[in-house]
């Protein structure tokens, strides 16, 4: 039997991009879309240049948004997840692990090394630990009491 659970770890593995909400420290609003790689279903990784608008935003306010979904969906057919998380830089631990995941989704011609993503190098990995999942429920899907689209939070089973 399939659960609305099950579209968490299908759009995480569908999609390469991620739209990421952050605020900087007074509270202003940024969103950027990052390529990622999905470690499971509660953790995101990315590069980012640590003086991107939105890794500065991070390193003042760690709490962020994540939505994934297919822009290019027709209307009335989109799926989405929605993520609220943690996220900052992953450091020197699993640093290793991390690269190979996000090489994994990458072509071959666009593989990162570790010099690109340590010191001196001009990217970091960065990582969302995600504690609470959310997906989006079409207004008028029949196994809920809904008119209007709207979010439904999800754990796993």
């Amino acid at each position: 039997m399939i659960t609305v659970w099950d579209t968490v770890p299908r759009l995480l593995a569908e999609h390469h991009y991620l739209v990421l909400g952050t605020a900087d420290a007074e509270g202003r609003p940024w969103v950027t879309p990052v390529f990622y790689a999905a470690d499971g279903t509660r953790r995101l990784l990315w590069v980012s240049a640590p003086g991107s608008r939105h890794s500065r935003n991070i390193a003042a306010r760690p709490a962020v948004a994540i939505t994934i979904f297919d822009s290019h969906a027709p209307i009335g057919g989109a799926e989405a997840l929605y993520l609220e998380a943690t996220a900052g830089p992953l450091g020197d631990r699993g640093r290793t692990a991390a690269l190979a995941l996000l090489n994994a989704r990458l072509p071959r011609d666009r593989r990162l090394r570790p010099g690109t993503v340590e010191p001196p190098g001009p990217l970091r990995i960065y990582q969302a630990e995600v504690t609470q999942h959310f997906v989006l429920i079409r207004g008028g899907d029949t196994r809920f009491d809904n008119v209007t689209d709207t979010r439904l939070a999800v754990a796993p089973p």
